[in-house]
């Protein structure tokens, strides 16, 4: 008996983004990301909203957003509010305690904005250590993304050190699109993971990059669009399958509905379900 786990709807692909800091710029990566249906997180440091009127100088590129402009975009449900630290401070120059503050006022500041649970974060700087991953799991962090391109798309295996597939401006990012949509190879699911700053599209006068990433991998029946929690909390249930001895019997012991390929028959083990095979 040969079981491979799928992703919602027994698909065996699935896309997600990660863009940081709450910088005007958001407004317009969610405009084309909400054009083709592709879910991103966006991770944001409740610390460092501008102030209310802000009018920057002719030239400033990183523009970070009010509180009212945060409330008003990030509201947008098809996408995720994640932590990027209070203050934006590289972690491996704090302590534990200074840590856990940095994560746990982000995530409330975050939540009494915006309701729900702030469960994941991404790296201020990318900088994180053995020290550091050791403090975060005392805050109950589901997950934190680092900068660390993998060029791949292996399904992770250490949520605090989830590592990317790669940054927009990657060199190769044309020919990794085009690895992912080919991949046929029926055995293991995939997960393309795009991050970056949406301030270095005007920074960088390239905003067709993100837009031609959206048009090419947006609108494929066999990719599952969703925000990192959405991929963190299947794929932990995925995980948490049990099985019988002779592989003959699965139980979903979660509260999330669970899709597999068995010996090639799509199968969904529903939240809470045993299943004979």
């Amino acid at each position: 008996m040969s079981i491979f786990y799928r992703f919602p709807g027994g698909l065996r692909k699935a896309l997600t983004l990660s863009y940081d800091d709450g910088v005007e710029q958001d407004v317009r990566l969610m405009e084309v990301l909400d054009e083709h249906g592709i879910r991103c997180t966006f991770n944001l440091n409740s610390g460092c909203w501008a102030q209310e009127g802000t009018v920057y100088p002719a030239g400033t590129i990183h523009r970070r957003m009010s509180k009212s402009q945060v409330e008003k975009l990030y509201k947008n449900p098809n996408h995720e509010v994640a932590a990027h630290c209070l203050t934006h401070a590289s972690l491996t120059e704090l302590n534990p305690a200074q840590i856990a503050h940095e994560v746990l006022a982000d995530r409330e500041n975050l939540e009494a904005m915006f309701g729900g649970l702030v469960r994941g974060l991404a790296y201020p700087f990318g900088t994180y250590s053995d020290e550091v991953v050791q403090a975060l799991k005392a805050t109950g962090a589901a997950y934190a993304r680092t900068v660390v391109s993998t060029n791949d798309f292996t399904i992770p295996t250490d949520w605090l050190r989830l590592h990317p597939t790669c940054h927009h401006d990657a060199p190769n990012l044309e020919q990794l699109c085009d690895r992912f949509l080919a991949d046929k190879v029926p055995f293991f699911s995939r997960l393309f993971y795009l991050w970056g700053h949406s301030y270095e599209f005007e920074a960088n006068d390239n905003w067709q990059v993100i837009e031609h990433f959206c048009e090419k991998m947006g609108g494929h029946e066999d990719i599952w669009y969703a925000t990192n929690i959405q991929i963190v909390d299947y794929v932990n249930a995925c995980r948490a399958m049990l099985s019988s001895a002779d592989g003959k019997t699965l139980y979903n012991p979660t509260a999330i509905d669970v899709w597999a390929d068995a010996d090639g028959k799509r199968i969904c083990i529903h939240a809470g379900e045993t299943v004979k095979l």
